[in-house]
């Protein structure tokens, strides 16, 4: 079986997998979470697709959680990537940036909780906002979000084509109060693989578990 690599979203960690790694390793399924540049300082998206690829070691699914969706899908191109899971992620569509799809949607619950430092190229979420919009089911780790680079969240990828190829999975959080369920259900369409956790945005600390069993599940139909 491939060995999974579990990709953070916005302002989070690898620390947001520590409880999904070893209820994989229970499923017999090999995992390791990685932290991508751009904690705490500019980056790009290329730079983060590109440290990416080059931390993969064999065969591999990637699993991206909200924005680690992008990551995921640039890497794609990579021969050691043999499927991408998304956890209630973004999915991206060539020549859009996160931004231009979040801002598209008629659902923007994140509006007004940035605090952007354009200077420094970074941005971070309102403490005042961040328990309800990401920990409001779970244990609150608002306390560990980072400073998280700008220009990745602002950049388009230009092809998509060799996530396309790839087999596909997304697994939905429907009381998610950040990336509005109607919002991944429009991303996900025409994926035949889908399921759906009932919880918010942070299925790794609501329910670590099911969302683990949820990605060996998918692993398996990857063959």
């Amino acid at each position: 079986m491939f060995e999974v690599v579990l990709v953070h979203g916005a302002c989070h960690g690898a620390w947001a997998w520590g409880r999904v790694i070893p209820a994989l390793a229970a499923l017999g399924v090999t995992a390791r979470a990685v932290d991508l540049p751009g904690r705490g300082e500019a980056t790009s998206l290329g730079a983060q697709v590109e440290a990416l690829v080059a931390g993969l070691r064999v065969p591999s699914v990637l699993v991206g959680h909200s924005a680690g969706g992008f990551a995921i899908t640039g890497a794609a191109v990579s021969p050691l990537v043999r499927g991408l899971i998304y956890v209630c992620g973004y999915m991206p569509e060539a020549e859009r940036s996160l931004a231009e799809m979040r801002r598209g949607w008629e659902q923007r619950p994140l509006d007004g909780a940035f605090v952007v430092d354009r200077a420094r190229g970074v941005f971070g979420f309102d403490p005042a906002r961040a328990k309800d919009l990401f920990f409001h089911d779970c244990a609150d780790e608002s306390g560990r979000l980072y400073l998280e680079a700008l220009e990745p969240m602002e950049t388009a990828l230009a092809d998509v084509t060799a996530a396309k190829a790839l087999p596909r999975g997304y697994i939905a959080c429907l009381d998610d109060r950040a990336i509005p369920p109607a919002f991944q259900a429009h991303m996900a369409r025409g994926i035949a693989m889908q399921s759906a956790l009932p919880c918010g945005h942070s299925p790794f600390l609501a329910m670590p578990e099911r969302l683990a069993a949820e990605i060996a599940g998918m692993m398996r139909a990857f063959g």
